[in-house]
């Protein structure tokens, strides 16, 4: 959530959301060779659910009982310059990748991060945002925790099955005892807040974003050299909703090339230099 992500990888990930499932969208099968080679179909009638994991703020949230952020304003501008139609229904994190696959979704956002295992699985839009990872820590462990290393036998939060839970797998061994897993990052956040770990490793948008909102607690960022960049990308049902994938690239590069996408960027990172700095965008 940032970049929320890699583990999103072991999500097989993991996305749930509630919805319809698009049959339309999927081109009919023949027997006619013409059929395998026509264009993806897209119906311009259907209201498509995105389902979306709204607790990974500035990205996605939750506000006024909508969802709101940067992910869901890219996606929607992206769409209605296609005359693509559009709801957003809040899901779960773990979960929500099975939720696109089976169709019960028509597209999966929540900071993804686009990798080789999920491609496996998930068709991917193409990428909207850079991040990486970022650690978090406070004001009495800044002078402990100045790499990724020295958390080796630190313990630390993340929000399961991101690219934080499982860099930090990597680093401290899959059974450690020293990572806590929540369902959401605001709850890995106020574990820290407690002094219940040491530090919070996740993606840079949601991090920084924490970070610059709460100046007065003292709080400290970091990234590591060893940290990759990670591409945020909306994940798709396989094979299935091509015509819907292609509108949403065509958007991306139309909001893009208008100024629309800047516009976004401007207005929910540009009030935070400290925000922008961080998230290496």
């Amino acid at each position: 959530m940032f970049t929320r992500t890699l583990l999103i990888s072991s999500i097989t990930l993991m996305l749930a959301a509630c919805g319809g499932g698009n049959q339309n969208s999927t081109p009919a099968t023949t027997s006619s060779p013409a059929a395998s080679t026509a264009a993806p179909t897209l119906d311009v009638n259907k209201t498509y659910i995105v389902a979306t994991d709204a607790s990974y703020a500035p990205m996605e949230f939750m506000e006024n009982n909508k969802v709101v952020g940067f992910s869901h304003d890219v996606l929607d501008a992206a769409a209605k310059s296609q005359n693509v139609k559009l709801e957003f229904v809040n899901t779960p994190f773990e979960g929500i990748f099975a939720n696109v696959g089976k169709g019960d979704s028509d597209i999966a956002l929540a900071s993804i991060t686009i990798n080789e295992e999920r491609k496996q699985q998930l068709d991917f839009s193409d990428s909207y945002f850079e991040a990486t990872q970022m650690i978090i820590t406070t004001e009495r462990n800044k002078d402990n925790i100045k790499s990724f290393a020295d958390l080796k036998t630190r313990t630390a939060s993340v929000q399961s099955a991101t690219s934080g839970d499982l860099i930090l797998q990597n680093l401290q061994g899959k059974d450690s005892q020293n990572i806590k897993r929540f369902e959401t990052m605001p709850l890995a956040f106020k574990e820290l807040e407690s002094g219940g770990v040491d530090a919070v490793v996740g993606d840079s948008s949601v991090v920084g974003y924490y970070a610059a909102q709460n100046p007065n607690a003292k709080l400290y960022t970091l990234v590591d050299p060893s940290f990759a960049k990670e591409q945020y990308g909306f994940a798709f049902r396989k094979g299935r909703n091509d015509g819907l994938r292609e509108a949403i690239n065509k958007g991306l590069s139309t909001i893009k090339a208008d100024g629309t996408y800047t516009q976004l960027e401007s207005k929910w990172f540009g009030k935070s230099e400290s925000f922008a700095a961080s998230a290496a965008k």
